[in-house]
């Protein structure tokens, strides 16, 4: 899920940035503070959009810089449980695929892709469904449900999602279609 949040918080501005002006030297540095680390509570920081204030700043002895408190807004992703996500597939092994749910990968295990018994066809990274023949192959856009989340680590590759697509709605859009005309077709 995606938020927009305002965050306070103290800038440090090294003497080498003096000339700028105090919003823009502020907003640099929040940006390589804060952009792309994983936040327990928040998410994903995606991007500090903008510094709204800025204090006069003031300078601790021993140490050049000067420190302002700041207010700004910022854009986080953070993904919820039962969450209904769409994706590509961007990776597959013989455990599962890999589907790029924002700016996160989450995994489908092999037992979690469909409603059917499922083989990995290695030479041609994909994965087939023996009953149904359902194909699911690298590059497919689909949509799944969060499962699992676990967050370890403030560097974003280290958490893990886990995704499911075997509950109905959820699959390949064209597998999606197939199942809603064959349940009309039951029902009328």
């Amino acid at each position: 899920m995606y938020k927009l949040l305002t965050v306070k918080d103290v800038v440090r501005i090294p003497p080498k940035m003096f000339q700028m002006n105090p919003e823009e030297a502020a907003k640099i540095i929040l940006r390589e503070t804060y952009e792309g680390v994983y936040d327990r509570d928040e998410g994903v920081i995606l991007a500090v959009l903008n510094v709204r204030e800025i204090t006069d700043g003031v300078i601790v002895p021993g140490d050049g810089a000067t420190y302002h408190e700041a207010v700004f807004d910022v854009l986080v992703w953070k993904p919820e449980m039962h969450e209904v996500v769409e994706g590509e597939v961007v990776d597959v092994a013989p455990y599962g695929a890999f589907i790029r749910i924002g700016p996160m990968d989450g995994l489908v295990h092999i037992s979690q892709l469909m409603d059917d018994y499922v083989v990995f066809d290695e030479k041609n990274k994909q994965f087939l469904g023996k009953e149904k023949h359902r194909i699911l192959k690298l590059g497919d856009e689909v949509r799944a449900r969060i499962i699992a989340i676990s967050v370890k680590s403030r560097i974003i590759r280290e958490n893990k999602i886990g995704l499911t697509m075997r509950q109905p709605g959820l699959g390949k859009p064209d597998w999606i279609e197939k199942e809603k005309r064959r349940e009309k077709g039951e029902g009328a």
